[in-house]
């Protein structure tokens, strides 16, 4: 096994995702940028290792078992073990205009709710069960699920929070079923060395929202870093300005 941790992000090749790679590589970590494709990632990891991170590109698509297997396989071959794991893979659903950011809630589909969950949900728990044998081995792993503010039940409900205007059917409600996700392997996991937090890294200018956000990826990014370096009890969800009401 080698010394130095060993961090795999899921959507690292850009955005949220490459910036907290870059947090955590800096730190001295090695990642593993997880991306469907080979090309960017290798791009992202490229532009890492050139920047002194000790990256390596690791292909895995969160809606393949096939692809999320393999990739367990060669962590496990390769370093014997997993300290982190990022479940930052992430996607809103589109509607007929291509946008998926207007659509109400009587007017989506099935479809673009179940396209949704398919990442945002079932790719957590898919990825997360493959890499739970290898965290078990490190003396403290940490699952870093990146949820939202979108997915609290309790600022939706609140007419006066800012949250409560965006109603987004798919990707709201695939985050607040992250959130229990969340949940359940904090308590399955409460007794062992395996953390498990939701982070939220707020409202970032990323390609999920067409570089719409305030934040930078790498202001959401440090949220993110901070929650996989120890900065979040098992169980908790939280964001920059500290826990965030389920």
């Amino acid at each position: 096994m080698t010394t130095a941790q060993i961090a795999l992000i899921t959507g690292a090749n850009k955005g949220i995702g490459f910036e907290t790679a870059r947090i955590l590589g800096s730190g001295g970590m090695t990642v593993l940028i997880g991306a469907r494709s080979e090309e960017l990632g290798e791009k992202a990891t490229a532009e890492l290792a050139g920047e002194g991170i000790d990256a390596r590109f690791v292909r895995i698509d969160v809606t393949d078992e096939v692809s999320i297997k393999a990739a367990a396989d060669r962590i496990g071959a390769e370093h014997g073990r997993l300290d982190i794991l990022v479940n930052n893979a992430g996607i809103t659903s589109t509607d007929a205009s291509g946008s998926g950011r207007s659509t109400p809630p009587s007017r989506t589909t099935a479809a673009q709710v179940r396209e949704t969950f398919e990442t945002n949900v079932f790719g957590v728990v898919a990825v997360t069960n493959a890499m739970l044998p290898l965290l078990r081995r490190s003396p403290a792993g940490r699952i870093v699920n990146v949820s939202s503010e979108l997915g609290s039940l309790t600022l939706h409900s609140d007419p006066s929070a800012p949250v409560n205007r965006v109603n987004l059917l798919p990707y709201n409600t695939s985050k607040s079923a992250l959130n229990a996700v969340t949940v359940a392997y904090a308590k399955e996991l409460a007794d062992t060395s395996v953390t498990v937090v939701a982070a939220a890294p707020g409202f970032c200018a990323t390609d999920l929202n067409g570089h719409t956000g305030p934040r930078t990826p790498a202001q959401g990014a440090a949220v993110i870093a901070g929650a996989a370096n120890g900065g979040a009890a098992n169980g908790a969800f939280v964001a920059e300005g500290g826990p965030v009401p389920w």
